[in-house]
């Protein structure tokens, strides 16, 4: 089989897991080929994602890197058995890589902690709010452009109905819910979403009212995605060239930290619930 062209985040972040475990071992790619018996080239593909890989062969890996964690090790042959595609693979004509990888990110995801300023959630907006965000993007987007970014924001939300969903913990500051995108009835129509989706069982909205001065990180847009182990965890940053993954385990700790804080200074779920129904009452 030919080498992927355009490996998933999924697919780059089992070959780039594969990679730490050669590396801490010691071993080059022409040691770990030999060991593999196999072609030098197999290791670099394997690791950039580029090459398929069987959970066997995972397995045989760790061993051969004398890894001895084996919850990582059970992990990281789960991702490599996993080879259905997503839902969002019907997407990936129309709409750039990073944000197939966002949605797919999400579906596999064990808990989410979502920290933000002025947007809402993704996996928590409603058409009419993500259409009048992809309006305002520099430079503009055709409507055909729009209404795909549209349609896959909404697929989204169907990791919240999947067997076994993630928990889903989002702290977001007042001014998000102040902003009105798509004017006033959007905006209400958005906040009585959200409340609707703060009843759920498995997610948790807390608000960071304005009166608790400063924090940390404000501004930013912070997906914080846990895995199976931690050592999988993933955090999301949005910018405005596109999504940004972090994985190393400063980047990690420095987002837990970051997320930590902002759920001390937040309002109960109850207080949350009932501001966010205030401001949509006003509406």
């Amino acid at each position: 089989m030919p080498p992927r062209n355009k490996p998933t985040l999924r697919q780059r972040r089992l070959g780039a897991e594969l990679r730490k475990l050669r590396t801490a071992a010691g071993l080059t790619t022409e040691a770990a080929a030999a060991l593999l018996d196999v072609p030098r080239t197999n290791i670099p593909n394997m690791e950039s994602g580029r090459s398929g890989i069987s959970a066997e062969r995972v397995r045989t890996l760790a061993k051969n890197y004398d890894c001895e964690d084996t919850d990582l090790v059970d992990a990281l042959a789960s991702m490599a058995t996993d080879r259905s595609e997503g839902w969002w693979e019907a997407h990936r004509h129309a709409l750039p890589s990073g944000l197939l990888d966002i949605a797919e990110l999400e579906w596999h995801a064990q808990h989410l902690r979502v920290g933000l300023t002025v947007h809402m959630p993704g996996i928590l907006q409603t058409e009419e709010h993500a259409r009048a965000l992809f309006q305002h993007v520099i430079p503009r987007l055709p409507a055909e452009a729009v209404e795909a970014r549209v349609a896959l924001r909404a697929g989204r939300q169907a990791v919240l109905d999947r067997p076994g969903p993630p928990t889903v913990h989002v702290v977001l500051h007042e001014a998000a819910l102040r902003m009105q995108f798509g004017g006033r009835h959007a905006a209400r129509h958005q906040l009585e979403h959200l409340l609707t989706a703060s009843e759920r069982p498995h997610v948790t909205v807390h608000i960071l009212p304005f009166e608790a001065g400063g924090f940390p990180g404000a501004g930013q847009s912070v997906i914080y995605v846990r895995e199976r182990v931690p050592q999988l965890d993933t955090v999301q940053l949005d910018s405005t060239h596109g999504p940004d993954f972090l994985h190393s385990e400063a980047q990690l700790g420095k987002y837990r930290a970051h997320l930590d804080e902002m759920e001390t200074l937040a309002l109960t779920a109850k207080a949350s619930r009932d501001l966010i129904r205030a401001i949509a009452n006003d509406l």
